[in-house]
Parts: C-alpha cells; structure tokens; sequence
C-alpha cells in the first residue's frame, strides 16, 4: 500500500473493523516513514451476474426486475411475498452455480413458468404471456387451452 502522503510503500495496519454488513474491512495503517495515518477500505471483487437478452446484449441481473414482474403476474393472486422473493432467490442462485455468472433471459423465464405453473395458474398465464410476448388473444386461448388439457389429463 503507498502512503498517500508520502508515497512510501510500506506501513503498519493500527485497527481493522468489519462493516455492519459484513462485505467490507475498514483499515487503519500508519506510514512507516513519514508517520501520517490514513484510512484504507477492503472488499471483495465480486464478478457481477448477468443475463443475456433476446437481442445478444448483455446486462446486470435485477433481483428487482424479477421481482417486479413476479408481482405484476401475481397481482390479486394468494401468493405470498416470501415465496416470490424464494423464486427470486432460486433464480440467483442458478446464477451463482454457472462458471460463467450468466444466464439468458429464455432459461430465467422458462424457470419461472414452470414454477409459476405449479403454484398460481392465473398467474402463470399472465407471466407467460408477457414473457412469451404473446400478440393476439388467439395466442393467449391456446395457452389456456393447453393448461386446461394439461389438468384433464
């Protein structure tokens, strides 16, 4: 660490302290040559996760985008919040398992579907039919149709 004063690039570290979140180390030091005291801040280089869109750009993962469109599906619907933010949660950790730390919007949608599918049927056609953009309401009926096949089955 070079001495900001100085420049010196040796010193002696007086207190550290952890952050209240914990991510974060707080360093006191004190240069060895000119005796001035600075502050210095550790952290973690994390690789952020993202997600590849239908277009081939690439963006940050939002758990708040997720989440936001969860609740636009299951807006009226008796599905707790907690169980919205575990699918948020499911959806980071698939993240977090690749090597890569990337994950197409297709695979997240897909997992949510099926997941929705288990859990809400109203909801699920309303993600679905914002995730699989459907355009007309003849689109919207097959699905409907199917869903209902599904369950007679």
């Amino acid at each position: 660490m070079n001495c900001p004063f100085c420049g010196f690039k040796e010193d002696r570290v007086i207190d550290s302290r952890e952050s209240k979140e914990g991510d974060v180390i707080r360093r006191r030091r004190e240069c060895l040559q000119c005796g001035r005291r600075f502050t210095t801040y550790e952290r973690i280089d994390e690789v952020p996760y993202m997600v590849v869109k239908k277009d081939g750009r690439r963006e940050k993962f939002d758990r708040q985008k997720v989440l936001n469109g969860l609740l636009k599906a299951c807006e009226k619907r008796p599905i707790p919040m907690s169980t919205l933010a575990e699918l948020v949660d499911e959806v980071e950790g698939m993240l977090a398992d690749r090597p890569d730390r990337e994950m197409t919007t297709a695979e997240i949608g897909e997992h949510l579907t099926r997941r929705l599918l288990a859990l809400d049927k109203i909801a699920y056609v309303r993600f679905a039919s914002v995730y699989r953009d459907f355009q007309d309401v003849e689109a919207f009926l097959s699905e409907i149709k199917d869903l209902i096949r599904k369950k007679r089955s």
